[in-house]
């Protein structure tokens, strides 16, 4: 029976989970990706090159399997051997384990990418669905490609226009035309989120409130009282 002692000195070798997952997506065989472990293991332990033999006994597997396994990896971009210089200035050979966890890194941006792109695709659909929602109509294909320029040409956020849509709505002007002139508007502001546009209308709503503040206070102000001279009896004078 295996004591804990034999346990423990035998040591554990740590994988990320990212490179179990996705070895198989970066093109790697499962014979490959053993093989690739073994090399890991033993750098793992400070041999930085291993000997190929002990691996061939360790996997059941004839040395000449084991050298074309290495050649296969390292024609594919997988492992590059390299020499270098040690801490005690000897040159030394060594594999370089690295471009699996490059490879995987831009398999991950790829599909970070690929999410963002269906993301997007989503959130233009929608986007359509709520202009003919609000509108109660199919669009027009005038209309179709004026909202593609603000997408594709005026690069306007999806949600800049639903804002503006909202807005014009909120004004009952079904017009792409209102609709267009608000963006316009936005633009020369600098306005493209949502929350500049909800602080640029607190600060119209607030200018409103300011001048009918301003109107009301003309409106209540007393008229001044003018003395009336009597200039032929100045007696009578108020």
């Amino acid at each position: 029976m295996l004591s804990i002692n034999e346990y423990l000195k035998a040591g554990e070798t740590t994988v990320s989970n990212l490179v179990i997952e996705n070895y198989q997506k970066i093109g790697l065989t499962d014979e490959e990706f053993l093989f690739w472990l073994q090399l890991f293991r033993s750098q793992a332990k400070g041999d930085l090159f291993p000997d190929l033999a002990e691996i061939s006994q360790m996997m059941g597997k004839p040395i000449d399997v084991i050298y074309k396994l290495m050649n296969q990896l390292v024609s594919r971009g997988f492992l590059i051997i390299e020499t270098k210089q040690n801490d005690q200035g000897q040159m030394i050979d060594t594999y370089d384990l690295l471009p699996i966890f490059e490879k995987i890194d831009l398999l991950q941006q790829k599909q970070t990418e690929k999410q963002k792109e269906v993301t997007s695709e989503e959130t233009i659909k929608q986007l359509y669905q709520g202009f003919e929602k609000e509108f109660g109509r199919q669009l027009s294909p005038i209309e179709l490609e004026m909202i593609g320029q603000w997408l594709e040409t005026d690069h306007y956020q999806p949600e800049l226009i639903r804002l503006a849509l909202r807005e014009a709505v909120l004004n009952q002007a079904y017009s792409l035309k209102y609709i267009d002139r608000i963006l316009l508007a936005w633009e020369r502001k600098n306005i493209t989120t949502k929350e500049q546009v909800a602080e640029d209308q607190k600060r119209r709503k607030q200018a409103l409130i300011q001048k009918e503040i301003e109107q009301q206070g003309d409106k209540n102000e007393p008229i001044p009282k003018v003395t009336l001279h009597n200039w032929l009896n100045p007696e009578d004078s108020e």
